[in-house]
């Protein structure tokens, strides 16, 4: 027993130097460099590495594939089929056009008219627009995450260890290292905007607020080695504004709170989100919500345009479309915060899926395994645009001013803009969107009221 206590020792030791050399490197390199914003472009060479093993995997199993005769078959992906606008009242005349010999502008019903809604009906369960705004987007080539190719097979020796030894890295080495890291900017979130919260309201305190929040953000933004490029930083929000972005995932807080300052709002949780949310509310004036409040819209309208009538206070961050899209689209915005009347501040975020998707599929996944796969994935790439300021036209509504801001969005990251609510994710379509269309064609078959007083 004795005989062991050297070697127990040399163990023990052994560890010792090994966590304070990884906490010295943690500190030098990803810490300390968060806290005043600098990189040393690691993660850029990291992410051009990838691409080139990526490029050199794919090409491995396309000649795999031909050496043994197997077709090549690609995934299916979500991709997009452009169609263009066009009306109820046209594409029926043009049916009619095409098989009736009356007038196409005769206000009577005709039996032909019935394929253009069976068809209608065709595309809609076979293109739906909605639902697979829902689910990841599968990639063409195969970036060695199982999760991302489900046609990949046995190719060859050389790429079978290739894609184990990316296990080995991505659970062994980059998962502690980044859980280490999101621990360490959410401990310090916490601490410091409690410490914070006491100082007496002044200048003082905003400065530390802003500070202490955009240095825990930049910690979480290495923990999940996010490699982002912001464009037209001269738009970024201002005091006194509101800022709106399409959603995707929720690191798109972290994403653009790491390059400014932002008022968050949302609805107050439990648990270890309940205890964040508290502590920052201490330091600076985010607007939370209780689960009876949020249902209030008036009150909800009440309280952000008390927020945004003070021009010392920051900006609010809002995402309109209140659930997450997988980053192909951008659906109907909320006209609540279009309401408001304040200057409104459009930002567009697009994620590279190359190197893990960002989406989160709350109805499919939960947060800790959402998370996981986040941190256990290369890493998280995307674009940010500042659009330049908008405000709300003398003959605007609220929604069409909420449509004119998402679709600005939309253009500008390449997105599709799609009038459907995201909302459909969990109910069924509103009997709204059902009499809109039956009174379009009860319209073109009766006429409208003066069509009929002129008869």
């Amino acid at each position: 027993m004795f005989l062991l206590l050297p070697f127990d020792s040399l163990v023990v030791n052994l560890l010792g130097i090994s966590i304070t050399v990884l906490f010295t490197l943690l500190l030098v390199f990803i810490i300390v460099p968060a806290i005043f914003g600098v990189s040393f472009g690691i993660r850029k060479v990291y992410m051009k590495t990838l691409l080139k093993i990526f490029q050199w995997a794919t090409l491995r199993i396309e000649r795999g594939a031909k050496e043994k005769n197997h077709p090549l078959y690609k995934p299916y992906v979500n991709g997009i089929i452009a169609k263009e606008p066009t009306s109820l009242e046209e594409e029926i005349k043009e049916i009619r056009r095409s098989g009736s010999s009356k007038a196409l502008d005769a206000p009577e019903f005709e039996l032909s008219d019935i394929f253009y809604f069976c068809r209608k009906g065709i595309e809609t369960i076979m293109d739906d627009e909605v639902t697979k705004r829902f689910s990841a987007e599968e990639l063409e080539s195969w970036n060695l995450l199982s999760r991302t190719n489900y046609n990949f097979q046995y190719i060859s020796l050389r790429l079978t260890v290739l894609w184990g030894l990316g296990v080995l890295i991505r659970y062994c080495f980059l998962l502690p290292l980044r859980i280490a890291l999101a621990f360490t900017g959410i401990s310090l979130l916490v601490t410091g905007t409690t410490v914070v919260g006491y100082l007496p309201n002044g200048r003082c305190k905003d400065f530390l607020s802003k500070h202490v929040h955009l240095m825990c953000y930049r910690i979480c933004v290495r923990a999940l080695t996010a490699i982002i490029t912001y464009h037209d930083r001269e738009n970024r929000p201002r005091n006194g504004g509101i800022c709106v972005a399409n959603h995707t995932s929720p690191i798109d807080v972290i994403i653009l709170a790491s390059d400014g300052y932002y008022a968050m709002v949302g609805q107050i949780h439990g648990g270890l989100m309940g205890v964040i949310q508290r502590a920052m509310v201490k330091a600076c004036p985010h607007v939370w919500f209780e689960r009876s409040e949020v249902k209030d819209r008036h009150l909800v309208a009440k309280r952000l345009t008390e927020h945004v009538q003070d021009k010392s206070k920051l900006p609010i961050l809002i995402f309109p479309e209140g659930t997450c899209i997988n980053n192909t689209s951008v659906m109907m915005f909320k006209k609540g915060s279009f309401e408001i009347g304040a200057t409104v501040y459009p930002v567009a975020i697009k994620y590279d899926p190359q190197f893990g998707d960002a989406f989160w599929n709350s109805s499919k996944y939960g947060m800790v395994t959402y998370l996981l796969r986040m941190m256990t994935s290369w890493a998280i790439v995307c674009s940010v645009w500042y659009l330049p300021p908008m405000t709300r036209q003398p003959e605007e509504d609220a929604v069409q001013f909420a449509n004119r801001v998402k679709s600005a969005i939309a253009r500008q990251g390449g997105l599709v803009d799609l009038l459907w609510d995201g909302g459909l994710k969990r109910e069924k379509v509103k009997d709204a969107f059902k009499e809109e269309q039956q009174k379009l064609y009860s319209k073109m078959i009766v006429g409208s009221h003066e069509d009929r007083s002129r008869s």
